[in-house]
C-alpha cells in the first residue's frame, strides 16, 4: 500500500544490510521503492539492486553537488543509461545554491540535460531545489516550451507560492519526513493544502528520519511514520493517503508496472 518515492539504498547506512532493511519495509507495507542515483559511478550498483528486487526500481542521474565532476555527462549518456527495464525515472538532478559545491552554470546545464533526456525517454525527472526557486521554475519552464515531460520535486521544503508553480506545470510534489519535525510549521502548512493527486511521499534514506526516529540512520521502512503524520495532518486516514500516493507513484513513474 505504500511507495518511497526517494530513497539510496546503496548509501552506506543501508547497503550494509540492504537485504534487511528492505524486509523491514516489507513489513511496515511498503510495496514499492524508488532507488535514487547521485553520480555516474553508482548507476550499475543502483539498477542492479532493482533486477534483483522486484519492489525496488532505479533512476539514474546526477546530484547537481556533483554537476563539476561529469561535465561529460549529456542527455544522449542519460538517454543510453535508462535504456533498463528497471529504469523509471531520472535524477536526481536541478540546483542547489544552499552549498553551491558545483559552478551554478554547470548546474543549470546539467539539469537541462536531465530534461531533454525525459522529453527523449518519455521518463520523468526527479528535481532537488534548494535556495534555488526561481531559477528552478524559470528552467523548469523553459524546458517545458520545448516539450513535455514529467517531474515531482523531491524533499520539498519549499513557499507555498512555489508549491503552486510546480503543480501549475503539472508535476508532482514529494514529502518527506521533514514535515514531522517540530521546527516545520511551514512546511506542514503547504503540506496540508496539497491536491492528493499531486502528492507523493518519500524517505529520502538515509537521511531525514522523521519522528519518532529522528537521529537514527533513515530508511524506507519509515514513510509510513511519515504517511501516518501527513495524514493526521490533513485530516485523512493514513490507509487512504497510502493507497492514494501509491497511486499517484505508479501514474508519474509509470514503468513501475510496465
Amino acid at each position: 500500500m505504500l511507495a518511497d518515492s526517494h530513497c539510496h539504498l546503496n548509501y552506506k547506512g543501508l547497503v550494509e544490510d540492504q537485504d534487511a532493511v528492505l524486509e523491514r519495509a516489507r513489513t511496515r507495507g511498503v510495496g514499492a521503492m524508488l532507488n535514487i542515483s547521485t553520480r555516474q559511478s553508482e548507476w550499475g550498483d543502483v539498477i542492479a539492486t532493482a533486477e534483483r528486487n522486484a519492489d525496488v526500481w532505479a533512476s539514474v542521474g546526477i546530484h547537481p553537488h556533483e554537476a563539476d565532476a561529469h561535465g561529460h555527462v549529456d542527455a544522449a549518456a542519460l538517454v543510453a543509461a535508462a535504456d533498463h527495464p528497471r529504469v523509471v525515472g531520472l535524477g536526481e538532478c536541478g540546483l542547489d545554491y544552499h552549498y553551491d559545491h558545483s559552478d551554478r552554470g554547470r548546474q543549470a546545464a546539467l539539469f537541462r540535460a536531465h530534461c531533454a533526456a525525459a522529453r527523449a525517454t518519455r521518463l520523468p525527472i526527479i528535481v532537488h531545489t534548494r535556495d534555488a526557486e526561481a531559477d528552478t521554475r524559470a528552467l523548469l519552464e523553459d524546458e517545458l516550451a520545448k516539450g513535455p515531460f514529467g517531474a515531482v520535486i523531491h524533499c520539498f521544503t519549499g513557499t507555498q507560492a512555489f508549491a503552486d508553480q510546480m503543480l501549475a506545470l503539472g508535476f508532482y510534489i514529494s514529502i518527506s519526513g521533514i514535515v514531522t519535525f517540530k521546527s516545520a510549521r511551514e512546511l506542514q502548512a503547504v503540506a496540508a493544502q496539497l491536491p492528493a493527486d499531486r502528492l507523493l511521499i518519500e524517505t529520502d534514506a538515509p537521511f531525514l528520519a522523521p519522528v519518532p526516529h529522528r537521529g537514527r540512520t533513515g530508511e524506507p521502512a519509515f514513510v509510513a511514520d511519515t504517511c501516518a503524520f501527513l495524514a493526521d495532518l490533513r485530516g485523512e486516514g493514513a490507509e487512504m493517503l497510502a493507497a492514494t500516493t501509491a497511486a499517484n507513484f505508479r501514474t508519474l513513474f509509470s514503468g513501475v508496472d510496465a
